[in-house]
């Protein structure tokens, strides 16, 4: 349930619970808890299909017992205020984070739940507003709720592409699924990717459009919302810098395909060329008071203090302030530039609102990263956030080395090599539901990324006593889409992270093997409804669920570990920096911990580096990389043979 961000990075090495009976103060099993999340988000447009929760939704007061809320019932008066006078967003609308006043109902149902003291309380808020609520603003509420409420810790959230499929699945394969519905035929629809094969940026579409990486952007945004308040319970350590960075590595990442595709990388967005709208005015303004900001290493807060940022912690307070998170320091002066510009770039194709289109795929985290302006609005903000990141005093090897430790040989176990294998999921929540006509199977499949398995070996050497290291392992491209190759300062930018992870070293050689299965930055694909409906029965019945592993769905898809690579073998750096774990380490135990997930967010974040240490700051001078002994750089080819498995 450690959904996607900052917030679970991961009550630290604690050994984690098994799934199954533990029960919480109400004497309610995890079992039971997961079981009650499943039917309140399955066939979200019909009737709750559990007579358990469905009794709750028709007879349930929210009101009748202030005693079961930790803020005495505020929230859930003022929603019953707005439920009562008709304030709220019908059932069946669009609805969109982006839009205020829809905001403002999910957030007060959120607020509602968040402050619930107990799960019964919790489920029966939760089945009584999905019958009166708009689906949208449930789903998000309750997801958001379950992520960051204690009651729910070890609760598994289904796949949001089976919760509201529409908002992933192109609207022909939709309307495929109805027809079968309307038929009771059972039918499996092949998903094609938007554009057409004459487009060169289609070629990309795997990347952006894969459901796996919608579900990884969107669950990041409810791990770290920019809506956040402290008063809802408690701090998200680093936000503002894990909003960079969850951006930097998409926007590295994207670049990596390209060129795995013989494309460019993607080039800034230029405000100029969007229409009209007066906004972009305000975003112009805005970003020149941030770009001043970074040039004098202060920002001024809303009392005109300065905050300095010439330091490892100003990346944090720039997040806040190009997100526009609440946690931003000045919001009236810095404005929100990231938002603004999302809604900007996601009315183009309606900018004056004639044709009222529902919202545009970027006024959804769920679909923004299809629109390949996504991609360039985000590598706007990543040269924003370069332009700080290089004003710092770049590493010296005093900084940088680890006495008596030094890294003597990096090599791979296996080929580096990646193929495409279909995926299927089902699309039985995507046609109207009513309970008179059957359910039929009703799935799409579509062709996704993946690697095949290899490992990391690392050959350590320590001539101290027994230490804690903290491996960081990073990859980036050899050359540009010209076939020019990259300095190492150009290269470090665009690294990819591909692993982090803590040791003890024992004196004398280490031989460490890191499987790719293991990478602390991927998380595996989240179980189907089906399967988390399967595990749970059996788990009410006392066995172990298995679904401890998907409990935080925060990281990259394990699946996109690897850039696709290509038939000649894309060449990559590889390095691997071995630095001072005690010296790295904000918890205790890290080396025992096979749950570290370093984007999730519950407490304190695990390394008191910067994201991307050692090479998030400028290297004029390589050297002093290449002669570091705790360094290692070698060269790896990625290779894609064109192979496609099909599983039907």
């Amino acid at each position: 349930m450690k959904v996607l961000v900052l917030l679970a990075v991961v009550a630290a090495a604690a050994a984690w619970p098994g799934f199954g009976f533990q029960a919480d103060a109400g004497g309610v099993s995890d079992a039971q808890k997961q079981h009650d999340v499943n039917f309140l988000l399955h066939k979200i447009y019909g009737e709750i299909r559990d007579s358990n929760l469905k009794a709750k939704a028709d007879s349930f007061d929210p009101e009748a017992d202030l005693s079961h809320y930790s803020d005495d019932g505020a929230a859930v008066q003022k929603l019953m205020r707005d439920l009562k006078d008709h304030r709220l967003l019908e059932q069946k609308h669009w609805f969109s984070l982006f839009n205020p006043r829809q905001r403002h109902e999910a957030l007060m149902l959120f607020d509602v739940l968040i402050h619930c003291k107990d799960w019964d309380t919790f489920v029966s808020n939760a089945a009584y507003f999905r019958q009166r609520m708009n689906e949208g603003e449930f789903v998000y509420a309750l997801y958001v709720a379950v992520i960051h409420s204690p009651l729910a810790e070890h609760v598994v959230l289904p796949p949001l592409y089976e919760v509201t499929p529409h908002l992933f699945t192109n609207s022909e394969v939709i309307e495929a699924a109805y027809r079968a519905k309307q038929t009771q035929t059972p039918g499996k629809f092949q998903s094609s990717f938007t554009g057409t094969k004459k487009n060169p940026e289609q070629r990309v579409a795997y990347f952006g459009e894969d459901i796996g990486m919608n579900t990884h952007h969107v669950t990041w945004h409810m791990e770290f919302p920019f809506w956040w308040q402290d008063s809802y319970s408690h701090h998200l350590d680093r936000k503002g810098e894990n909003f960079f960075w969850v951006h930097h590595q998409l926007t590295v990442r994207f670049d990596a395909e390209r060129l795995s595709n013989y494309l460019d990388p993607v080039d800034n967005v230029d405000f100029e060329d969007v229409d009209g709208v007066a906004r972009i005015r305000d975003l112009l303004i805005v970003e020149s008071r941030i770009r001043d900001a970074i040039a004098h290493g202060y920002i001024v807060d809303r009392a005109g203090n300065r905050i300095d940022i010439m330091n490892e912690r100003g990346i944090n307070v720039l997040g806040d302030i190009i997100e526009s998170s609440m946690y931003s320091p000045n919001v009236q002066y810095y404005g929100a530039l990231h938002n603004t510009a999302h809604i900007v770039l996601g009315r183009q194709a309606d900018p004056h609102g004639k044709y009222a289109l529902p919202p545009g795929v970027l006024e959804h985290f769920e679909t923004a990263t299809r629109d390949p302006s996504f991609f360039r609005l985000h590598k706007y903000m990543d040269n924003i956030f370069k332009e700080h990141k290089d004003s710092l005093p770049p590493y010296t090897v005093e900084d940088l080395k680890f006495n008596e430790v030094s890294v003597d040989k990096v090599s791979i176990d296996g080929q580096l090599e990646t193929f495409f294998e279909d995926f299927e999921y089902s699309l039985i929540n995507a046609v109207d539901d009513t309970q008179e006509i059957a359910d039929v199977e009703i799935s799409t499949y579509v062709p996704r990324l993946n690697h095949k398995d290899f490992s990391f070996n690392i050959d350590i050497n320590n001539n101290g006593g027994e230490a804690l290291a903290t491996v960081r392992i990073f990859a980036w491209p050899h050359r540009d889409n010209n076939g020019i190759e990259y300095t190492f300062d150009e290269g470090r930018w665009n690294a990819i992270e591909l692993d982090k992870f803590w040791v003890k070293l024992s004196s004398g050689t280490n031989h460490i093997v890191r499987k790719s299965s293991e990478s602390a930055v991927t998380v595996p694909d989240v179980p189907s409804f089906e399967t988390l409906f399967e595990k749970t029965k059996e788990a009410l019945g006392g066995a172990d669920s298995g679904l401890t592993e998907f409990e935080s769905a925060t990281g990259i898809p394990n699946r996109f570990l690897l850039p696709k690579g290509n038939e000649q073998g894309l060449e990559f750096d590889l390095v691997v920096a071995v630095t001072d774990g005690a010296a790295d380490a904000a918890l205790d135990g890290l080396h025992e911990n096979t749950e570290f997930n370093h984007y999730g967010a519950h407490g304190k974040y695990p390394d008191n580096r910067p994201h991307g240490y050692p090479l998030d700051r400028k290297v004029p001078d390589e050297r002093v990389f290449e002669d570091l002994p705790n360094f290692g750089h070698i060269q790896v080819k990625v290779f894609n043979h064109g192979e496609h498995i099909h599983h039907h």
